[in-house]
């Protein structure tokens, strides 16, 4: 192996990623030939080094295609694009899009490759030994959640919808780019499954600090997920660009607040983390303790329910004290199935939903493997929304307060004029 490039994989061996670089759009345009009108109308967008900034807008907006012509899949037709202050817009596309991430709806893997040739296809590109392929592999399996083991060597025919987006993922993180580009991720996956790969992201983008360009149509997910929203009109036209919490409370126009529509108070749930609330514990037990002891522990713990965990750990069936007496020596045949749990990354609106899901007055928490950590009860999420309520009422009242003495100030000056105009006269 070359001296360059031992010290390159040398360098890049251990757990330190590439964090995330600057990304500025100068008048991007595309025009199509023969449309009166260009499809991306001279857009200017500055994005920070490891910010997540997530592209809203109506279906045909232009939204997808601004987010292409960053990678070149589409090429623009004016303008300018910069990473890492590095002007991009004319270097090679091919050399480009290998040192940028990208993952799509539907996850977008090749059906005859493995899930480890999917996930190494870009770092053999690059020219990566195989052993430091191999670990990658292994690393970035890991890393979105899956059982390296049991993963590996599937095909995507035998993964869930799910898992194969979490895949999509892993390709796209497995060079360690410095940007990563999301056009609708998870639209094609259940709601369920789309709240833990949303948790999931959440998650990466903490430990790795890359710099994400997301794009999608859902309100909500924007919010949940962006540490900027650019909200957008047709031809990419910028309506508003600015934090989650700025937009809820203070958009820009009627065109925005079309998108943020009604129950602004309740949107802010997604803005507030699990982590950030008190996660309680509650009895639990495992299918392979006997029945008596889970009496016992009933009897001492004074509550009428407890959680089931599997071998693993994972939260299984919610248990009261009538299910046990059908339980027929088994726990595992009794109970009521957990539909629904959160991580510590999801947001209150998910642990809501969640709890009016169960129809338990809590939710399990969980920690990456799916392992269990506690419950958030109904009570602590109730005090959130009142909390969240209430800081809107309060913060209507000091936007109106601000608004008529901005309103007085100019009938002061208004009045001054017309003073001064009578005096000369």
């Amino acid at each position: 192996m070359p001296e360059a490039t031992a010290t390159a994989e040398k360098a890049t061996a251990g757990h330190a990623s590439t964090k995330g670089a600057t990304i500025e759009l100068e008048h991007l345009t595309k025009r199509y030939p023969g449309s009166r009108e260009p499809a991306v109308d001279s857009v200017n967008v500055g994005i920070k080094a490891g910010e997540l900034v997530v592209f809203v807008g109506p279906s045909g907006c232009g939204k997808s295609t601004t987010l292409k012509m960053i990678n070149r899949l589409i090429e623009p037709t004016g303008g300018r694009i910069r990473i890492g202050g590095e002007d991009v817009t004319h270097m090679d596309p091919v050399r480009l899009r290998r040192k940028i991430g990208y993952a799509i709806q539907a996850s977008g893997l090749f059906p005859h490759m493995t899930v480890a040739q999917n996930i190494s296809l870009v770092p053999k590109m690059v020219g990566w030994s195989k052993p430091r392929i191999r670990s990658r592999v292994e690393e970035m399996l890991d890393l979105v959640g899956l059982d390296p083991g049991e993963f590996h060597g599937r095909y995507p025919r035998q993964l869930s919808g799910g898992q194969q987006q979490r895949v999509g993922v892993a390709r796209a993180l497995a060079a360690d780019p410095p940007v990563l580009l999301m056009d609708e991720p998870f639209g094609a996956v259940d709601p369920i499954t789309r709240n833990h790969l949303q948790d999931e992201l959440i998650r990466l983008q903490q430990e790795l600090h890359k710099t994400i360009v997301f794009v999608t149509h859902d309100f909500n997910e924007a919010i949940k997920l962006g540490d900027r929203i650019a909200v957008l009109r047709e031809r990419s036209h910028i309506a508003q660009f600015d934090t989650p919490e700025a937009i809820l409370t203070h958009p820009a126009d009627d065109f925005v607040s079309g998108f943020v529509g009604a129950g602004a108070a309740l949107k802010r749930l997604n803005l507030t983390r699990v982590r950030d609330v008190e996660v309680t514990d509650c009895p639990t037990v495992t299918v392979d303790d006997p029945l008596p002891s889970i009496f016992n522990l009933l009897r001492a713990s004074g509550t009428n329910e407890i959680l089931l965990l599997d071998k693993r750990r994972r939260p299984y069936k919610w248990l009261r004290r009538g299910d046990l007496m059908r339980a027929e020596g088994s726990p595992a045949r009794a109970g009521t199935l957990v539909h629904d749990t959160v991580t510590r990354d999801a947001t209150l609106r998910d642990a809501l939903e969640a709890v009016l899901t169960d129809n338990t007055g809590r939710v399990a928490v969980t920690g990456r493997r799916g392992e269990y950590i506690g419950v958030v009860d109904m009570e602590t999420l109730m005090n959130s929304v009142h909390e969240l309520l209430e800081a809107d009422r309060l913060g209507a009242m000091e936007h109106r307060h601000e608004r008529e003495e901005a309103r007085a100030q100019q009938t002061h000056f208004e009045q001054e004029d017309v003073d001064a105009g009578e005096a000369k006269a």
